[in-house]
């Protein structure tokens, strides 16, 4: 898995780095798929945001969050990205490839 981490008026700190990557890593462990990951991280203001790109084999899973927090926004793109991703993989799982059955 690729991971690209840039900031937007923001310097990306080791320790931002390492929240970002440990709240991904929960992410990824639903769903061993991923190929790449791009995290976007940007200030305006008072407003903090983050933004992130999954790209999984056939589709591509993005979520956004902003906050006064970056921290908290964090977070909250974690939070939407699980469940995106647990519903992508339940998907995926569900879809039964069935032979139509022939009836004389």
């Amino acid at each position: 898995m690729n991971l690209k981490i840039t900031g937007h008026h923001i310097e990306v700190t080791p320790a931002l780095h390492d929240y970002v990557t440990n709240k991904l890593d929960r992410v990824i462990r639903h769903f061993d798929h991923v190929t790449s990951v791009q995290v976007i991280l940007s200030v305006a203001k008072l407003k903090q945001k983050a933004e992130v790109t999954l790209h999984v084999r056939g589709k591509d899973i993005y979520a956004d969050a902003d906050d006064a927090d970056l921290y908290a926004a964090i977070d909250a793109v974690a939070d939407k990205l699980d469940r995106q991703i647990v519903k992508h993989k339940e998907k995926t799982n569900n879809h039964v490839h069935e032979r139509p059955s022939v009836t004389e």
